[in-house]
């Protein structure tokens, strides 16, 4: 389980992306951010992310057009 779920649902980039990177300040570091999206590009924005913030992507995947991003908050 997340330390915290953002439902970025239904908006299109780059509102998944400054949505989670302001929801990440309130996970503690070591700690966990599950985002909900349906943007199809936000699949690479969030590999992108994760290698410019330094944070991990510990999984992604998609169900019935629903994108999920699990990231450990590492910096």
């Amino acid at each position: 389980m997340a330390d915290k779920v953002l439902d970025a649902k239904g908006l299109n980039c780059p509102l998944p992306i400054l949505k989670a990177k302001k929801a990440l300040k309130d996970v503690p570091d070591g700690g966990t951010l599950e985002i909900l999206s349906t943007d199809p590009g936000s699949v690479a924005d969030f590999q992108a992310f994760c290698r410019t913030t330094g944070n991990e992507l510990l999984e992604s995947g998609e169900d019935g057009g629903v994108y999920t991003f699990l990231i450990k908050k590492t910096a």
